[in-house]
């Protein structure tokens, strides 16, 4: 099961806000092998569920499918895994990667890297709860800022708590999503552990992809913004690691993938919902595309399904 996650396989990474379902399905119809639900919050799911519980729904067609938990207590984790088992994911994933503040100043996200022994003991908590029923990943960053560089030490404590796999964001919480990624991370930490690794950051074409992989030998990667306005890097990546060429954007993929965007957020959300959230969503692929500033301020005082379908029409 570990194997058919992580050779060579492209995950969509979580995004709070981007990865709903209907963007998750977009990916896979794009060519993404493994999908990962927003972060869901532990202590949401112990207290009140409501909207936590729904962020954890997801389809077969979305297999391989993880949840993602972030949280800073190991008993409410290892609660928070047991309530997740009961969605049939095909993987647990902890975070300890966001940078966010609400995130961290509840001393959750990366700011577990900064106690690494609290870290272990939710991982050992968490593995106990599922009981070796699914794998268990954590996903993290370099450290906290470039004082404070750390995950060598962090991965391998991971790996002696239990983690069957890892994940590694190479910029550190200070650097939030600024700078560049720092691959040799990656690659030093490869060397470092025995479990599988996934790489992240700053993958955003199959250029990058192919570049990754041969300076980290990482054994999978993990897209997030890379693919926010262009799901279709996926399927990209697969044809250029295979033949060195893939389909360029067109107006005819624009257009389509946009259109398709919209049809499936309104199989899963209300119309007002879905006016309001796709503003973000379609102005991403709009990225290098000629008078993208007007187009994006025509989408963002769009009222209606029909007025989205009038501006995607035009481009």
């Amino acid at each position: 099961m570990l194997q058919s996650l992580v050779t060579r396989k492209l995950w969509l990474a979580p995004l709070a806000g981007f990865t709903d379902r209907a963007f998750r399905i977009l990916c896979k119809e794009n060519g993404a092998d493994v999908l990962v639900s927003e972060m869901v919050s532990a202590d949401g799911l112990i207290r009140d569920g409501g909207k936590t519980l729904m962020l954890m729904e997801f389809g077969e067609y979305e297999r391989p499918f993880a949840i993602q938990l972030f949280g800073s207590e190991p008993v409410v984790m290892a609660k928070a895994a047991e309530c997740a088992l009961d969605y049939k994911p095909d993987l647990i994933d902890i975070n300890m990667g966001c940078p966010v503040k609400k995130v961290v100043k509840r001393g959750a996200g990366s700011a577990l890297m900064k106690t690494p022994a609290k870290a272990a003991q939710i991982v050992k908590e968490v593995k106990q709860a599922i009981a070796g029923s699914i794998p268990l990943s954590v996903k993290f960053r370099s450290g906290w800022d470039q004082g404070s560089i750390n995950y060598l030490d962090f991965g391998l404590i991971m790996q002696e708590s239990g983690a069957d796999l890892l994940c590694l964001h190479p910029r550190t919480t200070s650097q939030m999503f600024s700078g560049q990624s720092n691959w040799e991370h990656i690659a030093q930490l490869q060397k470092a552990i025995d479990i599988p690794l996934i790489g992240n950051g700053d993958i955003s074409s199959p250029e990058k992809a192919a570049q990754i992989y041969e300076q980290t030998k990482c054994d999978a990667i993990m897209i997030g913004r890379g693919a926010l306005g262009q799901p279709w890097i996926f399927g990209n990546i697969k044809a250029y690691l295979q033949s060195n060429i893939y389909q360029p954007r067109t107006i005819d993929l624009l257009q389509n993938t946009m259109l398709r965007h919209l049809e499936l957020a309104l199989q899963y959300k209300p119309e007002a919902i879905i006016i309001k959230e796709m503003r973000s969503q379609l102005c991403h692929y709009l990225k290098g595309y000629v008078g993208a500033a007007q187009i994006r301020v025509r989408l963002n005082r769009a009222s209606s399904i029909q007025e989205y379908h009038d501006i995607i029409s035009k481009l």
